[in-house]
């Protein structure tokens, strides 16, 4: 009898019968767990490894005596922060320029899509979207080239137009703190508009058709039709993008801005990532570097948290 019950062990063992679930699944699944790994060592040795780095920011940190002998400070670095005056002009730089940006950056895209979805022509539609995606897969390092030759003050495309129909004196677009700031704005939406532009057009095309007929049958023009049964339709995915960005508010672009600025736009057009960068790698003031890098980081995983409860709130938003 026990023979014949360790014989029927022993099949459903070969056959895998009563081996647990997890070590069936992961017999299947090992190359997938294997494929990962190296995406998982890098994102632990660049992105967990470095969080002890933060220690810096509350110590005097001298790079000959290490983390352990650095002398400790405290908070001295995170007061010093609001008392010079420089660090918070950037830090009102960062947010006057990351508002405008994600302002006119969610309006800009919903405005196109609607334009663009009035186009009947389907090869000229396709042609549109297609030009205007193209920009958001350049970088700010090709871009930034081509945005100083075309705005020099000598010699320049723009300022060269600008001499021959109106007869105005050049003007120094990236040497003027205003001046600065309106190009950093009005080229990143150039830049990206196209892409985030995808998101409405998707939300337009599952509107139900027969909405648009019955407005019709009502007597609604195309600008009503757009006004009364489009835009409610985008409305909740507008407020979902909208309620997100508000965790990006600290992240003004630094490829952007640290490809174009110079000292002249300092006092309008540094932000917190560039002053970071400059404290830290230009200076050597890595304690205070590592202090302001630590403010935005915190600042903005709270905001990260508050736009996915309002998000969640206003337009039903889960990311699970």
């Amino acid at each position: 009898m026990k023979n014949t019950r360790n014989a029927v062990v022993l099949s459903k063992l070969s056959a895998g019968k009563m081996v647990p679930k997890r070590v069936r699944g992961l017999n299947r699944t090992w190359p997938l767990h294997l494929l990962i790994f190296p995406a998982l060592v890098i994102a632990v040795l660049f992105h967990y490894v470095p969080i002890g780095g933060l220690v810096m920011a509350f110590q005097d940190y001298k790079p000959w005596l290490g983390f352990l002998k650095s002398e400790w400070v405290g908070f001295k670095h995170f007061h010093a922060l609001f008392m010079f005056e420089e660090s918070v002009q950037v830090i009102w730089n960062t947010l006057i320029i990351s508002v405008l940006k994600i302002g006119f950056g969610t309006l800009v895209p919903i405005v196109f899509a609607l334009l663009l979805n009035e186009v009947r022509k389907n090869g000229i539609k396709r042609s549109i979207q297609t030009l205007v995606y193209l920009p958001h897969f350049l970088s700010w390092v090709i871009l930034g080239g081509i945005l100083l030759d075309l705005l020099s003050v000598k010699g320049g495309l723009v300022n060269r137009m600008l001499t021959a129909l109106f007869g105005t004196k050049p003007i120094f677009f990236l040497g003027d703190g205003d001046w600065f700031r309106f190009v950093v704005i009005v080229s990143d939406i150039w830049k990206e508009f196209g892409f985030s532009m995808i998101v409405y057009l998707a939300a337009i095309t599952a509107v139900n058709p027969s909405l648009y007929e019955a407005a019709e049958v009502d007597g609604a023009t195309r600008l009503q039709q757009t006004i009364h049964v489009t835009l409610p339709a985008m409305m909740p995915i507008i407020v979902v993008v909208a309620t997100l960005q508000l965790g990006n508010v600290l992240n003004a672009g630094f490829d952007q801005i640290f490809n174009l600025y110079n000292p002249l736009v300092y006092n309008k057009g540094d932000i917190i990532d560039t002053f970071v960068y400059r404290s830290a790698i230009l200076k050597g003031d890595f304690s205070f570097a590592t202090a302001v890098g630590l403010f935005k980081s915190v600042t903005s995983f709270i905001l990260i948290i508050i736009s996915y409860k309002l998000a969640y709130k206003f337009a039903n938003y889960r990311i699970f």
